[in-house]
């Protein structure tokens, strides 16, 4: 009797959402649905019509009581997805901002046993000014890009994407719960996943700017920039031997390292 063939890793989206009714539909629609095996939202103690929307889609809903912040929504967003037995798990934020018919793109690399960590970047597919990004975020993207790549031994193309899938194992080998709550979680968690080694790939999407997508405003942004730099030294520190940091270190599980580290861990 032959063998069964081997069953595709659950795909699973998380929606982190905080106010998200005026676009939570439209994301929702444009899932290639034919993929997606199940699909969290997490709302943030939303004031508006997000969680109805959102148990009028049939999604599977988990509700802070309050704000937390979108680092913790994220953590919740984890959590879930690995309790319901994700393989992959995909970040789509439900602003409308990235394109969720792109999903199967972001993936592709992980499926074809590539990465285990893919990011999906405006900046690769280039003319990110023209389609709306203002230039001073741009302007700020590259250079705290060029910090982030001389200290973690990259060449990406930028770390600031909402659009990220990961592995179930790579999830697993780090301290993700140790993490801030706030927006600074995304480069923290990837400084984890530098220091276990993981294999990080971009794919090229086009990103959408307008009145209902969510951005940051200037003065948040310098805040959320000048943390980054924090999160940098702290990580520094923490290589040097000078300031060791558990959030930092490897839990182990299933995953021990790419087994031949690329140039940079980079593919694109």
């Amino acid at each position: 009797m032959s063998p069964s063939p081997a069953r595709a890793p659950k795909v699973v989206v998380v929606m982190p959402a905080y106010n998200a009714a005026r676009t939570l539909r439209m994301t929702y629609a444009e899932l290639p649905h034919d993929v997606v095996d199940l699909v969290i939202l997490v709302d943030d103690g939303s004031s508006d019509e997000t969680i109805q929307i959102a148990r009028e889609l049939g999604l599977e809903l988990f509700v802070h009581n309050r704000n937390y912040g979108y680092g913790a929504n994220q953590k919740t967003c984890y959590r879930e997805a690995l309790r319901a037995g994700a393989g992959i798990i995909v970040m789509v934020h439900p602003d409308y901002q990235y394109d969720p018919a792109l999903l199967p793109e972001v993936i592709a690399p992980i499926q074809r046993g590539e990465a285990d960590v893919v990011l999906g970047s405006r900046l690769l597919g280039g003319r990110v000014m023209e389609q709306g990004m203002p230039w001073w975020k741009y302007i700020a993207n590259r250079f705290l890009t060029g910090c982030e790549n001389a200290v973690f031994g990259l060449k990406l193309a930028e770390y600031h994407t909402g659009y990220r899938a990961y592995t179930r194992e790579i999830l697993e080998a780090v301290h993700v719960e140790m993490n801030s709550d706030n927006f600074i979680f995304d480069q923290e968690i990837m400084a984890q996943f530098v220091e276990v080694k993981a294999r990080i790939a971009e794919v090229p999407v086009p990103t959408r700017y307008f009145p209902q997508a969510s951005s940051a405003s200037f003065l948040q942004s310098s805040r959320y920039g000048i943390s980054i730099l924090w999160v940098l030294a702290r990580y520094i520190l923490h290589r040097a031997g000078f300031w060791k940091q558990r959030r930092f270190e490897s839990l182990g599980g299933r995953y021990t390292g790419a087994a031949t580290p690329s140039n940079g861990h980079a593919s694109v």
